[in-house]
């Protein structure tokens, strides 16, 4: 019998945690002795987080655009390279952050016509402290975008629990379940999660009917009761009734790249990071800095950022990528260059 190849999507927002989860994911398949396999998408230039999968993971990079738009037609031809050179065992899609769940799956359907496969799981991590910051306000592409993923999911991994009180957590365990009362929602920490349940036992995407609506009639039956922490309740305002559903729903965001000549500064780096503007919602890069030995995978999201020691290996050079609205790459670009000793002043 002809082999059929399982297929795992990964949705979620800039900076909530699903190359996290899909390090774990990875981990877990090799413990049990299968290869998996990985198409990654990044609205950059250079994929970054191809470093995490590391050297023995077949990776196909999709770079400089969204899967569900200017890049999706080359999606069935990477599936099916992956599938004939590689031979992998799984296949899990990391979709950029601004990605509509929906779109991807039309695109994996298409590579079904050519190809057996089977979509076992969409799943969408959601960064907890944020949906909650947007749900005040209740607007904005970002949030609507956030909406469409949630309510596409078939397993939903509430995240960054720990970034918000008890209460807080649990309601916005119950916000997300309004959006999408048939997936399960898991809450984590960084995206710690029982993955036999995960990716075992939970019914297959297929089997239950979570589409995105399109219509006032059809939002207007959704349940408008709200449970939320005391003092966040009177902040949060009813619904839009009719939600924004462009093909191009994530046009507002827009990506940065920036390749470094020399090594820089890290304490005059990490100052430069503490100052980004609010617009930049997530930076990823690779770096060498000028007082340490090691090289770096730099990761920002969202006011935080991280540094972890790598050894990458092949050709990778130094570069960081800066993924927001609306922010001025000019100014960024002088700012990195001056850390270069480019330019004398900003």
């Amino acid at each position: 019998m002809e082999h059929v190849t399982p297929i795992y999507i990964l949705s979620g927002f800039l900076g909530s945690g699903k190359t996290t989860l899909l390090s774990r994911m990875i981990a877990y398949w090799k413990a049990q002795g299968l290869r998996p396999a990985i198409v990654m998408n990044e609205i950059g230039e250079v994929n970054i987080d191809g470093l995490i999968a590391g050297e023995n993971v077949p990776t196909a990079e999709m770079l400089s655009g969204c899967i569900c738009c200017s890049i999706r037609a080359d999606l069935t031809s990477e599936i099916a390279m992956l599938v004939q050179n590689e031979k992998p065992d799984v296949i899990v899609i990391e979709a950029t952050g601004i990605a509509n769940p929906m779109e991807i799956l039309d695109a994996v359907a298409e590579a079904s016509l050519y190809m057996r496969m089977d979509v076992k799981k969409l799943i969408t991590v959601v960064d907890t402290a944020h949906l909650l910051h947007l749900s005040v306000e209740q607007k904005g592409k970002t949030y609507r975008l956030m909406q469409e993923q949630i309510r596409s999911a078939s397993v939903l991994l509430l995240n960054k629990t720990d970034r918000v009180s008890a209460a807080e957590k649990d309601a916005m365990e119950r916000f997300v379940h309004r959006w999408n009362p048939y997936a399960p929602i898991l809450p984590t920490e960084r995206c710690d999660v029982n993955l036999d349940e995960l990716l075992g036992s939970l019914p297959d995407h297929e089997n239950h009917p979570v589409m995105p609506r399109h219509s006032a009639e059809q939002e207007a039956d959704e349940p408008q009761g709200r449970a939320v922490p005391e003092g966040v309740e009177d902040q949060i305002q009813p619904e839009s009734s009719h939600a924004e559903h462009s093909h191009h729903s994530h046009d507002h965001v827009m990506s940065y790249t920036y390749y470094f000549s020399r090594p820089v500064n890290s304490e005059e780096f990490e100052n430069f990071i503490a100052g980004l503007p609010r617009d930049v919602y997530r930076a990823k890069g690779v770096l060498t800095f000028s007082d340490t030995n090691s090289r770096f995978l730099f990761q920002y999201a969202f006011r935080e950022s991280d540094f972890m020691k790598i050894t990458p290996q092949g050709r990778v050079p130094d570069v960081v990528v800066f993924i927001g609205e609306h922010f001025n790459k000019s100014v960024l670009q002088a700012e990195l260059e001056a850390l270069e000793g480019k330019r004398t002043s900003v």
